[in-house]
């Protein structure tokens, strides 16, 4: 069928996901609400075609070739885009696509990602829709996010609003599982970030009793490794003066005093994994433990790995000085170390970032939609906008609408597809236009 601009106008208001009607929307947002939705086949058949090519995070082939479907759909609009090779941290690479402007609003970056969780081996592979949702690998996390940036600029063209705006696009390939080093595997981002005024990131949109919830903060995401000694032998002589405590006891003091000493609201710290005996060790990935011993001897090591979870940098300092203090008061005849491995960062709660999310709710007034509040960050995971927040005021969560993420029957909602462009299109289009 060929659309007139009345048929596509009748499309714009009869398809699901879009309000029916608009509060104070200028001709350009007009044109993109009508635009993405004359498009949603369009971009509900990129979500499959980029689901159906594996690209779990290890799978450096599938990953590039998932970053090509989408170079494919950003360089016609005039994106001049780059891959990042990444085989020096043992990773595909990331694609970074940019859009030169006027030089005078905004400068945006937005982020998403190309892989996922679940590699060739799994048996959850291809993409099945069922009415107004569909399953596959990386529908909401995150490849329908990445359809939500593809299906906003679209529209941005269409309308007029993309020429002169100042867009980084940057989707890395191994946010599920960072190459190491850290500070290689990020470096791109993290100047992404320093070039910014502005990130929003396309992991799933938050959901809470129905409605739809801003991100405006993510905790942290860091490990670490307990390793505790001890002098070894006869169990008859433990406690006394000749052996003292053993690895297992003051492992088990220093876990008790964080379970006890270390609590404040938005900071968690789990113990993943324990083993103790004669001897106590830990495989290079810090997954499996071996251990051996017998009921009549003093254990003479343990290991235990687990994660820190914080809100603000602030926050993780100051844990990570009570955690050492704590593994510093050694039991009689023991010793203990304590390493920790830094991965993603909290995205903290500026003010910065609220006043990002007042001008999305001024979008959403306009278009008609439910105002959206602060979601809980204790509620959500760490992600790659939490390397760009101390540079750019940020937003997360601007992706798709689903459930299910990093488990077979992960699930998008499909008509969240048109909600969530049309809300990033309109949002990008007026930051753009905002002075530096």
């Amino acid at each position: 069928m060929i659309r007139t601009p009345s048929t596509l106008i009748a499309a714009g208001l009869a398809v699901a996901g879009l309000p029916a009607a608009a509060q104070s929307l200028a001709p350009t947002e007009a044109k993109m609400k009508t635009v993405i939705a004359a498009e949603q086949d369009r971009d509900i058949a990129l979500l499959e075609r980029a689901v159906n090519q594996n690209s779990g995070t290890l799978n450096l082939e599938g990953v590039r070739k998932v970053g090509d479907i989408f170079r494919t759909e950003l360089e016609p609009l005039g994106f001049t885009v780059r891959w990042i090779d990444q085989s020096a941290v043992g990773r595909a690479g990331h694609l970074i696509a940019t859009h030169k402007g006027n030089g005078r609003g905004k400068r945006i970056l937005l982020i998403g990602h190309l892989d996922t969780v679940f590699e060739p081996d799994s048996p959850f592979q291809k993409f099945v829709r069922d009415g107004n949702r569909a399953t596959g690998p990386g529908t909401s996390d995150m490849k329908g996010g990445n359809v939500v940036i593809v299906a906003a600029m679209r529209a941005m063209q269409a309308a007029g609003t993309l020429k002169g705006a100042d867009i980084q696009i940057l989707l890395t390939g191994d946010e599920e599982r960072t190459g190491t080093p850290l500070e290689v595997a990020r470096k791109d981002l993290i100047e992404a970030g320093q070039w910014a005024d502005v990130a929003l990131e396309y992991e799933g949109l938050a959901e809470q009793d129905g409605r739809d919830m801003g991100t405006v903060a993510r905790r942290s995401a860091a490990s670490w490794e307990l390793r505790t000694s001890g002098k070894t032998g006869h169990s008859g002589g433990v406690f006394g003066p000749s052996l003292g405590y053993g690895a297992i006891y003051e492992m088990a003091r220093i876990l008790d005093d964080f379970r006890r000493e270390l609590p404040e609201p938005n900071l968690t710290y789990n113990v993943g994994v324990l083993a103790g005996g004669t001897p106590a060790e830990i495989d290079s990935s810090g997954f499996r433990v071996t251990a051996q011993g017998k009921t009549n001897v003093v254990a003479a090591s343990a290991v235990a790995r687990g994660d820190l979870r914080s809100l603000t940098p602030e926050q993780d300092a100051r844990a990570r000085e009570k955690m050492q203090a704590i593994v510093a008061k050694h039991l009689a005849g023991t010793d203990a170390t304590l390493k920790f491995f830094d991965s993603y960062p909290p995205m903290a709660p500026t003010e910065g970032n609220r006043a990002l999310l007042a001008k999305l709710n001024g979008v959403n007034r306009d278009l008609g939609l439910e105002e959206m509040g602060e979601y809980d960050p204790a509620k959500r995971g760490a992600a790659d906008s939490g390397f760009v927040a101390a540079y750019a005021d940020t937003l997360g969560g601007m992706g798709v609408g689903g459930g299910g993420a990093h488990a077979e029957g992960e699930w998008v909602d499909l008509d969240s597809i048109q909600r969530q462009a049309l809300r990033s299109a309109v949002l990008i289009s007026r930051l753009a236009k905002e002075r530096r």
